[in-house]
């Protein structure tokens, strides 16, 4: 179906088209300050270090319900190769076959497009067969290192995990950023916790993608609203699936990265990381969360980590 007014509506509050320049390729990372980053390092207390990256592994979380995106195929090339002669220092080495969103992961801004754009304004045929993203490339993202704050939108709720179907609001995040006594400010990068994936942790790929809670349609106002620069959360899909409204597939992808050029993360384990949190009474914190820099990528796996 055509996308509806309500999302032009909403598009149109939150484009971020020229606010940087028209030559602007990172979006809302460049909310992201050398003042941001050391507010953040001034989160560091106890120095506890909590990884929130799933393991890259042939059995993860894609089930195929996303086309092309495959689960890493981790293949030997060389196993203790003697490469000198006998006797001599031998190596091993391998290599690796995956989609780039696979796992934990951002989107990067030319993941989707809609209405034939992509963010600032780009033509969506700047994406290629060969080259992949011409302009916008996940290689652009600068070394994402922010202040991070857990919105435990499930915790909030009074429970370990949200239903499937559940639409996030932007009450819901309220309710969240009171639980975590800290409000979400400029330059931060925001986890939102729903408790998804504990189906898959439990191992039920199939319950961990569908249905899924997600983000819903109105959330996208209330991240701008604030100056978030990035979003992650603990599910396969990011926004809720099935879609909110019947028919219309990904409008929160295309208002985060096409209309306001905000980097959204998933499949991120965020278990851990609430019971850190929860132990010392504190949701803010020290976020590591760089890109690797595929030249031309959609996308690209992370593996952050949270300082507490």
């Amino acid at each position: 179906m055509p996308l509806p007014q309500e999302f032009h509506d909403i598009a149109r509050r939150v484009n971020n088209w020229g606010r940087w320049g028209p030559d602007d390729e990172i979006g809302t990372l460049n909310l992201i300050t050398p003042d941001v980053v050391r507010a953040a390092a001034a989160t560091v207390r106890s120095g506890r270090r909590v990884p929130l990256a799933l393991p890259l592994r042939q059995d993860g979380v894609q089930t195929g319900l996303i086309p092309g995106r495959v689960n890493p195929l981790h293949t030997m090339v060389a196993v203790n190769q003697e490469l000198f002669g006998p006797g001599t220092v031998a190596t091993s080495d391998d290599t690796v076959t995956m989609g780039l969103q696979a796992a934990t992961h951002w989107d990067g801004l030319t993941h989707v497009s809609h209405s034939g754009r992509l963010y600032n304004g780009r033509p969506a045929d700047a994406v290629t067969a060969h080259r992949g993203a011409t302009v916008l490339g996940i290689e652009k993202a600068t070394p994402l290192v922010s202040r991070g704050v857990l919105l435990d939108v499930a915790r909030a709720h009074g429970t370990d995990r949200l239903p499937g179907g559940h639409a996030v609001t932007p009450e819901d995040l309220d309710a969240a950023e009171e639980l975590a006594g800290t409000a979400v400010r400029s330059g931060d990068v925001v986890l939102v916790r729903t408790g998804q994936l504990r189906h898959y942790l439990a191992g039920d790929r199939e319950a961990y993608a569908y249905p899924s809670p997600g983000l819903s349609l109105r959330t996208p106002e209330w991240f701008h609203a604030r100056g978030v620069a990035a979003v992650a959360n603990d599910t396969l899909t990011f926004e809720i699936f099935p879609p909110e409204v019947e028919g219309l597939w990904m409008p929160v992808h295309a208002l985060h990265l096409v209309e306001m050029g905000m980097l959204q993360g998933q499949n991120w384990n965020l278990e851990e990381l609430t019971t850190a949190c929860a132990q010392e009474g504190r949701y803010a914190f020290l976020l590591s969360a760089v890109a690797e820099p595929f030249v031309g990528g959609t996308g690209s796996p992370v593996a952050p980590v949270a300082v507490l």
